[in-house]
Protein backbone atom coordinates (compact mmCIF):
# COMPACT_ATOMS: atom_id res chain seq x y z
CA UNK A 1 0.00 0.00 0.00
CA UNK A 2 3.23 2.58 1.28
CA UNK A 3 4.24 1.60 -2.88
CA UNK A 4 1.35 2.72 -4.48
CA UNK A 5 0.76 5.94 -2.42
CA UNK A 6 3.82 6.39 -3.25
CA UNK A 7 3.30 6.19 -6.76
CA UNK A 8 0.47 7.77 -6.74
CA UNK A 9 2.60 11.07 -5.56
CA UNK A 10 4.59 10.41 -8.19
CA UNK A 11 2.13 10.47 -11.30
CA UNK A 12 0.68 14.13 -8.91
CA UNK A 13 4.21 15.54 -9.06
CA UNK A 14 5.13 14.54 -12.37
CA UNK A 15 2.06 16.42 -13.74
CA UNK A 16 3.03 19.60 -12.35
CA UNK A 17 6.26 19.03 -14.00
CA UNK A 18 5.65 17.64 -17.28
CA UNK A 19 2.49 20.32 -17.55
CA UNK A 20 4.50 23.50 -17.25
CA UNK A 21 5.13 25.80 -20.43
CA UNK A 22 8.26 24.63 -21.88
CA UNK A 23 9.94 24.26 -25.08
CA UNK A 24 9.30 20.47 -25.33
CA UNK A 25 5.65 22.08 -25.06
CA UNK A 26 6.17 23.87 -27.59
CA UNK A 27 7.36 21.69 -30.19
CA UNK A 28 5.25 18.82 -29.01
CA UNK A 29 2.44 21.67 -30.25
CA UNK A 30 4.24 22.56 -33.14
CA UNK A 31 5.35 19.42 -34.70
CA UNK A 32 1.96 17.93 -33.90
CA UNK A 33 0.16 20.80 -36.52
CA UNK A 34 1.07 17.95 -38.65
CA UNK A 35 1.85 14.86 -37.03
CA UNK A 36 -0.52 13.37 -34.73
CA UNK A 37 2.18 10.80 -33.41
CA UNK A 38 5.09 13.75 -32.74
CA UNK A 39 4.01 13.69 -29.09
CA UNK A 40 4.87 10.06 -28.30
CA UNK A 41 8.21 9.99 -30.88
CA UNK A 42 9.49 13.09 -28.69
CA UNK A 43 8.48 11.54 -25.05
CA UNK A 44 10.74 8.41 -26.89
CA UNK A 45 13.91 11.00 -27.17
CA UNK A 46 13.14 12.35 -23.81
CA UNK A 47 12.77 8.67 -22.75
CA UNK A 48 16.20 8.55 -24.46
CA UNK A 49 18.07 10.70 -21.88
CA UNK A 50 15.81 10.51 -18.70
CA UNK A 51 15.94 6.84 -17.79
CA UNK A 52 19.73 6.45 -17.94
CA UNK A 53 20.13 10.09 -15.85
CA UNK A 54 18.01 8.63 -12.95
CA UNK A 55 20.23 5.58 -12.35
CA UNK A 56 23.30 8.09 -13.19
CA UNK A 57 21.70 10.38 -10.58
CA UNK A 58 20.94 7.19 -8.04
CA UNK A 59 24.97 6.34 -8.63
CA UNK A 60 25.60 9.31 -6.85
CA UNK A 61 26.14 12.17 -9.76
CA UNK A 62 22.97 14.37 -9.38
CA UNK A 63 25.49 16.49 -7.45
CA UNK A 64 27.41 17.71 -10.48
CA UNK A 65 23.82 19.47 -12.48
CA UNK A 66 23.96 21.74 -9.60
CA UNK A 67 27.10 23.02 -10.43
CA UNK A 68 27.08 26.41 -11.55
CA UNK A 69 29.69 25.80 -14.14
CA UNK A 70 27.85 23.02 -15.16
CA UNK A 71 23.99 24.75 -15.21
CA UNK A 72 26.33 27.55 -17.28
CA UNK A 73 27.59 25.45 -20.25
CA UNK A 74 24.34 23.63 -20.87
CA UNK A 75 22.13 27.08 -20.46
CA UNK A 76 24.13 28.66 -23.49
CA UNK A 77 24.00 25.34 -25.69
CA UNK A 78 20.58 24.60 -24.72
CA UNK A 79 19.27 28.63 -25.72
CA UNK A 80 21.72 28.33 -28.80
CA UNK A 81 20.44 24.92 -30.28
CA UNK A 82 16.42 26.76 -29.35
CA UNK A 83 16.81 29.61 -30.96
CA UNK A 84 18.70 27.65 -34.52
CA UNK A 85 15.60 26.04 -33.76
CA UNK A 86 13.05 28.34 -33.87
CA UNK A 87 14.46 30.40 -36.73
CA UNK A 88 14.49 26.99 -38.79
CA UNK A 89 11.00 26.53 -38.09
CA UNK A 90 10.26 30.40 -38.71
CA UNK A 91 11.56 30.06 -42.11
CA UNK A 92 9.24 27.03 -42.24
CA UNK A 93 6.73 28.94 -42.07
CA UNK A 94 6.29 30.54 -45.73
CA UNK A 95 6.55 27.09 -47.11
CA UNK A 96 3.87 25.64 -48.64
CA UNK A 97 1.44 24.24 -46.47
CA UNK A 98 1.30 20.81 -47.70
CA UNK A 99 5.24 20.47 -47.08
CA UNK A 100 7.29 19.56 -43.98
CA UNK A 101 9.26 22.09 -42.75
CA UNK A 102 12.93 21.17 -42.58
CA UNK A 103 13.35 21.96 -38.61
CA UNK A 104 10.48 19.42 -37.87
CA UNK A 105 9.98 16.82 -40.10
CA UNK A 106 10.82 13.29 -39.14
CA UNK A 107 12.79 14.33 -36.29
CA UNK A 108 10.82 14.34 -32.95
CA UNK A 109 12.72 11.48 -31.72
CA UNK A 110 15.69 13.37 -32.14
CA UNK A 111 13.83 16.71 -31.07
CA UNK A 112 13.11 14.91 -27.52
CA UNK A 113 16.53 13.74 -27.10
CA UNK A 114 18.49 17.25 -27.62
CA UNK A 115 15.42 19.17 -25.85
CA UNK A 116 16.22 17.28 -22.26
CA UNK A 117 19.81 16.92 -22.95
CA UNK A 118 20.02 21.10 -23.04
CA UNK A 119 17.79 22.22 -20.39
CA UNK A 120 19.29 23.05 -17.60
CA UNK A 121 15.90 22.89 -15.56
CA UNK A 122 15.05 19.69 -16.36
CA UNK A 123 18.17 18.36 -15.42
CA UNK A 124 18.23 20.36 -12.08
CA UNK A 125 14.50 19.29 -11.66
CA UNK A 126 16.29 15.99 -11.55
CA UNK A 127 18.86 16.90 -9.16
CA UNK A 128 16.62 17.87 -6.69
CA UNK A 129 12.91 16.77 -6.96
CA UNK A 130 14.05 13.70 -8.90
CA UNK A 131 16.44 13.01 -6.59
CA UNK A 132 14.69 12.58 -3.54
CA UNK A 133 11.59 10.34 -5.56
CA UNK A 134 14.15 8.15 -7.07
CA UNK A 135 15.77 7.63 -3.67
CA UNK A 136 12.91 6.17 -2.13
CA UNK A 137 12.03 4.36 -4.78
CA UNK A 138 15.00 2.68 -4.92
CA UNK A 139 14.56 1.89 -0.77
CA UNK A 140 11.83 -0.71 -2.11
CA UNK A 141 14.15 -2.34 -4.13
CA UNK A 142 14.72 -2.59 -8.54
CA UNK A 143 10.94 -3.41 -9.27
CA UNK A 144 10.04 -0.17 -7.55
CA UNK A 145 12.36 1.72 -9.46
CA UNK A 146 11.17 0.45 -13.09
CA UNK A 147 7.71 1.19 -11.31
CA UNK A 148 9.13 4.81 -10.67
CA UNK A 149 10.36 5.33 -13.67
CA UNK A 150 7.69 4.20 -15.77
CA UNK A 151 5.31 6.18 -13.85
CA UNK A 152 7.34 9.25 -14.41
CA UNK A 153 7.71 8.63 -17.89
CA UNK A 154 4.37 7.73 -18.57
CA UNK A 155 2.84 10.70 -17.52
CA UNK A 156 5.51 12.85 -20.43
CA UNK A 157 4.20 10.21 -22.82
CA UNK A 158 0.26 11.10 -22.31
CA UNK A 159 0.87 14.55 -22.10
CA UNK A 160 3.19 15.17 -25.01
CA UNK A 161 0.61 12.68 -26.98
CA UNK A 162 -2.39 15.04 -26.00
CA UNK A 163 -0.90 17.84 -27.22
CA UNK A 164 0.35 16.87 -30.25
CA UNK A 165 -3.17 14.97 -31.46
CA UNK A 166 -5.08 18.66 -30.04
CA UNK A 167 -2.86 20.44 -32.23
CA UNK A 168 -2.79 18.21 -35.70
CA UNK A 169 -7.09 17.90 -35.04
CA UNK A 170 -7.49 21.54 -34.87
CA UNK A 171 -4.87 22.04 -37.56
CA UNK A 172 -6.49 19.65 -40.01
CA UNK A 173 -9.85 20.98 -39.06
CA UNK A 174 -9.64 24.40 -39.61
CA UNK A 175 -7.05 24.21 -42.73
CA UNK A 176 -3.39 25.37 -43.83
CA UNK A 177 -3.56 28.80 -42.52
CA UNK A 178 -4.09 27.64 -39.26
CA UNK A 179 -1.16 25.27 -39.37
CA UNK A 180 1.18 28.17 -39.90
CA UNK A 181 -0.21 29.94 -37.35
CA UNK A 182 0.00 27.34 -34.90
CA UNK A 183 3.79 26.66 -36.56
CA UNK A 184 4.49 30.90 -35.71
CA UNK A 185 3.85 30.95 -31.74
CA UNK A 186 5.49 27.82 -31.29
CA UNK A 187 7.99 29.03 -32.98
CA UNK A 188 8.21 32.35 -31.67
CA UNK A 189 7.62 30.43 -28.03
CA UNK A 190 10.60 28.08 -28.45
CA UNK A 191 13.00 31.35 -29.25
CA UNK A 192 11.97 33.16 -26.58
CA UNK A 193 12.76 30.29 -24.37
CA UNK A 194 16.64 30.20 -26.16
CA UNK A 195 16.86 34.01 -24.97
CA UNK A 196 15.19 33.05 -21.69
CA UNK A 197 18.09 30.35 -21.12
CA UNK A 198 21.09 32.07 -23.02
CA UNK A 199 19.97 35.51 -20.63
CA UNK A 200 20.10 33.18 -17.73
CA UNK A 201 23.24 31.56 -17.80
CA UNK A 202 24.56 34.46 -19.44
CA UNK A 203 23.87 36.39 -16.24
CA UNK A 204 25.17 33.72 -13.62
CA UNK A 205 28.47 33.63 -16.19
CA UNK A 206 28.88 37.07 -15.72
CA UNK A 207 28.13 36.97 -11.66
CA UNK A 208 30.63 34.29 -11.68
CA UNK A 209 33.07 36.01 -13.06
CA UNK A 210 32.78 39.59 -11.44
CA UNK A 211 33.25 37.64 -7.66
Amino acid sequence: MDLLFFLAQVLVISCSGAMQPGPVTATAIAMGARSRYAGPLIAVGHGIIEFPLMVVIILGMGKYFRLPKVQIAIGLAGGVFLILMAMQALLSVKARADAQPKALAGKPILAGIILSATNPYFLLWWATVGLALATQAAKWGVWAFAMFALAHWSVDLVWLQILSWASFKGSSLLGPRVQQIVLLVCSLAIFGFGVFFIYTAGSSLIRTITT
